[in-house]
């Protein structure tokens, strides 16, 4: 049977001072000044109309992302804080999450941001090599990323993530574990390492740059979980590694299909209407301009049909490490998980997937190596 899921908030703040060539998110490069304020007025606005739909909830977290969101001051992550807190629509304990780069923040904010609710700071370090960083073209240098992490620490927030690159051009695994041995060296709470993939529409795409082999990408995945693993980071999502609690529950939540409201520009949303046995994802105006202009910016919506309500529940889990148990799957989609029998079998067979006690269902390591091979059988068309 469909129960109502935790429900989370995602705030979409989509400029940068220079788009990176890999990035495939709605980010824009600022070429004028930042209207803040009005965008601000887009934003209160279209969490009116949101609450105007359905009220809310208690919300659980709450992620400011981008782009950069560090270009915004404390005063606007604030003034959406007390809007949430005035319609009694946030918990007293929600996570509050900022993503922040180096080189975009002015010296002290830091402070400025907790005092304003923001309780989790997300660093977009990517590496602490110069060269790393302008063959990325990142606008930062690794002694910037160092001031904003003293920044960081000196203002005592609660949870801290670095983001790391691997697989960066030219990159040797001991340079990618040397990336890794630096930020734990910094104390976060959470270290976010991704691979480096050539995204449609990019930069990159367009023009490749030289890429280390498959086998050193590998090399440097394996010792770098190896040496996370070894300081008290566990690995709890396929690019995701954490301390005891400091796992971000903002992406657990997407990663569980649970529901989450997106305002901004290009903001993607779903909510679960638990009496209509409903499902529905909208998606807002994706150009910034667009979006401030009341009578430019839509709201597209579309229910999630059955089919699509499983593939959908098993794209998101399968990242887990923990997987998912049977009863988590029919609360968040209505649906038996013996839709599912023949695709989980075969993965089984293959030695993609096993069964736990909860009873519940886990990727293997090898299913982990080949997650989108294993995602991929779980497609409608698949079963």
């Amino acid at each position: 049977m469909l129960k109502k899921p935790p429900l989370g908030l995602y705030v979409h703040l989509p400029w940068c001072v220079k788009k990176c060539p890999y990035c495939d998110f709605n980010s824009h490069a600022l070429k004028a000044a930042l209207p803040e304020k009005r965008y601000l007025r887009a934003l209160l606005a279209d969490l009116e109309r949101e609450y105007a739909l359905a009220p809310f909830s208690r919300i659980r977290t709450v992620f400011f992302g981008g782009g950069t969101p560090s270009l915004f001051g404390a005063s606007t992550i604030r003034a959406i804080l007390d809007w949430l807190e005035a319609h009694g629509a946030v918990d007293p304990e929600a996570e509050v999450t900022l993503e922040a780069n180096p080189g975009t923040v002015e010296r002290g904010s830091f402070r400025a941001y907790r005092d304003a609710g923001v309780n989790r700071v997300s660093l977009g370090v990517q590496s602490f090599s110069d060269h790393a960083l302008q063959a990325l073209g990142r606008i930062h240098s690794a002694s910037e990323a160092w001031a904003a992490i003293e920044e960081i620490n000196a203002a005592a927030v609660p949870h801290f993530n670095i983001d790391l690159m691997f697989g960066l051009p030219g990159q040797s695994p001991d340079e990618a574990v040397d990336d890794v041995r630096q930020a734990i060296s910094a104390a976060p709470t959470h270290v976010s390492h991704y691979q480096l993939t050539l995204e449609p529409n990019t930069l990159f795409h367009a023009r490749p740059p030289s890429l280390p082999s498959e086998e050193d990408v590998w090399e440097s995945f394996r010792r770098c979980g190896e040496l996370l693993a070894s300081r008290g980071f566990r690995r709890y999502e396929v690019s995701a590694y954490a301390r005891p609690g400091g796992e971000c529950r903002h992406n657990l939540n997407y990663w569980r299909y649970g529901d989450y409201i997106g305002v901004g520009a290009g903001a993607h949303g779903k909510r679960t209407f638990v009496a209509e046995n409903r499902i529905v994802r909208s998606q807002r105006t994706r150009h910034p301009e667009a979006f401030m202009r009341p009578q430019d910016c839509t709201v597209e919506t579309a229910e999630v049909a059955g089919t699509d309500r499983a593939f959908e529940f098993m794209l998101n889990s399968l990242r887990l490490v923990d997987g998912f148990g049977d009863r988590s799957f029919e609360a968040a989609t209505g649906l038996d998980l013996g839709c599912l029998a023949r695709p989980l079998q075969r993965a089984r067979e293959l030695g993609l997937m096993e069964r736990t006690a909860a009873p519940g269902w886990r990727p293997t390591d090898h299913g982990q190596r080949f997650l989108n091979d294993l995602q991929a059988m779980f497609l409608p068309s698949s079963g």
